[in-house]
């Protein structure tokens, strides 16, 4: 007999003092999130702007200036969480040579970017999942290879809870592999991301899903004026960018539009972040990137990846991409001074719940299917079982269209399910839940005759 159970998903106050809500929290990934430390974070930052600017055009012999020394010490920290975890971690600097464009870069210049990979516990599981920030810095003119650019939130801060993730997340086994990379090239065009995403395409690595971490530790918006260390967002691709031409028939066909890869990762990260990380509401941005900007997260999805920008909910533009000056009272800059630790420090938890619960499901359920050779009130739903990781059971996710977001949950120990809702009025999708009831991605099924 097939078991199966409802979940029905809220958000908001309870309208009744005598309605509670028990949230239950993996022991393991619970600890891990109270251990990110928000003095960790600032001694990160601190060191990573006393190298002066860390511009990827600037110098890279020096051991105390400029993106060589910066690197250089990132892969030394990574070598040092590596001593915590029984050789499963091993660290390095991925370089290539880059010629000059006639744009951002007008020299050859070596570009590295600083990685560390945890290796996954299951041979057999050769999924990888990727957490990044971008090393690099800049002043107003991206061509001034020598001012000072502490680049203390852009992206010192993306770059500290990558660190902060790794030295946590070493001391743990996961099933999955998880890389910890800090970019260079960001402000030079998407340099180093573009380097990885297309050396990852032509290995054919399996990552499942990409973290892009782009400026998380500033709560304030100039103009605006807004101070809030509560909200974060999270921007994913609608339509994706790879082999749009291939699927435009079926996204249009059966209203998926809102449905890509990027997006249910996006909604991953709603749910698990706000499960495990209190006072933040992470907020849905439904594009790509923000106007006339650019992430490294792009092109991992040019490349056909699953991946999202993760950023701070305000932005302040008097302490992005700017000289030290101050003018007419304005301090200019992005110092040290101008960001919130404890923010850091809720965004850094986020992408390590995030992480840890992905690594630790079993893969994505496969062949999903929903059957649609009949007319029907009901929808039948059918998959077969993941290929790594044992599961105790599944989810099927449900939402009206103009949800965005999952509304209810059903579990079942069986691979097919038959709801009594219409498939011509709600959208569904299928997760692995693993033994500590850790979920995979959702899976929209296909159609199945």
């Amino acid at each position: 007999m097939k078991k199966l159970f409802t979940l029905v998903l809220f958000t908001g106050f309870a309208c009744s003092i005598k309605a509670q809500t028990i949230v239950n929290r993996n022991a393991d990934i619970d600890k891990m999130v109270k251990s990110v430390n928000s003095d960790s974070l600032k001694s990160y930052i601190v060191k990573m702007v006393s190298y002066g600017t860390r511009s990827t055009i600037s110098d890279t012999k020096s051991k105390t200036k400029g993106i060589g020394a910066a690197r250089n010490w990132v892969v030394s920290k990574f070598a040092q969480f590596a001593k915590q975890s029984n050789g499963r971690l091993t660290t390095f600097l991925d370089t290539t040579t880059i010629k000059p464009d006639g744009k951002r870069v007008d020299q050859t210049i070596l570009l590295g970017n600083a990685v560390a990979i945890l290796k996954g516990t299951d041979a057999n599981d050769k999924r990888i999942f990727v957490v990044s920030g971008h090393l690099d810095s800049r002043v107003t003119d991206v061509m001034n290879r020598v001012s000072d650019a502490p680049g203390a939130n852009d992206d010192g801060s993306g770059v500290a809870g990558v660190i902060e993730a790794a030295r946590i997340m070493s001391q743990y086994k996961f099933s999955a592999t998880i890389i910890f990379v800090a970019v260079s090239g960001e402000e030079q065009s998407l340099l180093g991301s573009g380097f990885m995403a297309a050396k990852a395409k032509k290995e054919g690595w399996n990552i499942e899903a990409m973290l892009n971490n782009d400026m998380i530790g500033s709560n304030n918006a100039s103009e605006t004026q807004i101070i809030d260390n509560t909200k974060l967002r999270v921007f994913s691709e609608g339509l994706p960018a790879f082999e749009l031409d291939k699927n435009a028939k079926n996204i249009r066909q059966f209203g998926l539009e809102n449905d890509g890869k990027s997006r249910q990762l996006a909604r991953y990260v709603k749910e698990i972040g706000e499960h495990y990380v209190d006072q933040l509401e992470v907020k849905l941005i439904y594009r790509n990137d923000r106007f006339l900007r650019g992430g490294d997260h792009t092109p991992f999805v040019e490349n056909g990846f699953t991946a999202v920008r993760i950023t701070e909910m305000n932005e302040n533009f008097e302490h992005q991409h700017q000289d030290l000056r101050t003018e007419k009272g304005i301090k200019y800059g992005d110092l040290i001074e101008f960001m919130d630790f404890e923010y850091l420090r809720k965004n850094t938890a986020v992408n390590i719940a995030v992480l840890a619960n992905l690594a630790k499901a079993p893969s994505t359920p496969t062949e999903v299917k929903v059957d649609v050779k009949n007319l029907s009130n009901s929808t039948f739903l059918y998959w077969k079982a993941p290929i790594n990781g044992s599961t105790k059971g599944y989810y099927i996710l449900m939402r009206e269209t103009s949800s965005p977001v999952w509304q209810k949950k059903f579990f079942t120990t069986a691979t097919e399910l038959r709801l009594p809702y219409s498939k011509d009025n709600y959208l569904f999708a299928v997760q692995s839940i693993g033994s500590e009831d850790n979920e995979s991605l959702p899976v929209i099924p296909a159609v199945g005759r």
